[in-house]
């Protein structure tokens, strides 16, 4: 259930297509389902913007198919982060129009009517290698309704890629900065522009490295003011963080837009 689809059963409620019984009956499961193993949360999305986004990883392939059959029973999106091949034919079986995205390990379901995408998020990275990250970012902003920008290879060690694009990371109302080895593209970044930066550290690197911990610490240490930090290889939790900033600002340019503008006129 997300804020639209309450609207709409309240507006049908109020006309009379729909009896103060049917609308009951629609809402029991809220706020959430139990399913023994599981727990699904029906009200996420009117609290937090979103429906609950499912981590596959250490679910079994029967668990996730549980889950997303009782989430598609009750809404029209599901996403799934850290997902095998075998969780998503174990989802397909019961939701033939799941996509499955294999190097970020994403399962997407999405049957919401087709809407503009909000604001700018810009996803930038270090390097190709920091591909999979990079794309669980991009893709779980994109299903949450943002417009996305991918910048990836800009790293510092070419420091004239990512200036060649200074002008797209000025119109971002927040920046995904993804980086492994020493972790230096989100400092970079955030002493660039003037909104909020989201720093993403990846496992990548040699020994020393010490699979991302020298980038996170190194993010975390940054002089550069403006930045906050997520965990290692953790693209959706920057997704997540970056939606809530970006439709804030969306939503507050289309309350303060010229009342011309907001109609095209």
């Amino acid at each position: 259930m997300d804020p639209d689809a309450l609207r709409r059963l309240l507006g049908s409620v109020a006309d009379g297509s729909v009896s103060a019984d049917e609308a009951e009956a629609r809402l029991t499961d809220l706020p959430f389902a139990d399913l023994g193993e599981a727990k699904v949360d029906h009200h996420r999305a009117l609290r937090c913007g979103f429906a609950e986004v499912v981590f596959c990883q250490g679910k079994s392939p029967a668990q996730v198919r549980s889950i997303a059959r009782e989430m598609l029973e009750h809404g029209d999106v599901f996403l799934g982060t850290r997902a095998t091949a075998a969780h998503f034919q174990s989802v397909a079986q019961v939701a033939f129009d799941a996509r499955y995205f294999e190097k970020p390990q994403l399962i997407v379901v999405d049957r919401r009517e087709t809407r503009p995408a909000v604001g700018h998020i810009v996803i930038a990275t270090g390097g190709t290698a920091d591909h999979a990250v990079a794309e669980e970012a991009a893709i779980s902003a994109e299903v949450m309704g943002n417009h996305v920008t991918r910048l990836y290879d800009v790293g510092v060690a070419g420091v004239h890629r990512l200036l060649a694009h200074a002008d797209v990371l000025r119109d971002a109302n927040v920046i995904v900065a993804i980086a492994g080895m020493e972790g230096a593209l989100p400092s970079l970044v955030t002493g660039l522009v003037s909104c909020p930066v989201v720093a993403v550290p990846t496992s990548v690197g040699y020994g020393a490295s010490l699979g991302g911990i020298a980038a996170l610490l190194g993010m975390l240490n940054s002089c550069a003011s403006g930045m906050g930090v997520v965990n290692i290889d953790n693209g959706f939790g920057a997704a997540a963080l970056a939606s809530r900033i970006n439709q804030r600002a969306a939503g507050s340019c289309d309350e303060h837009a010229d009342p011309g503008e907001a109609d095209g006129t």
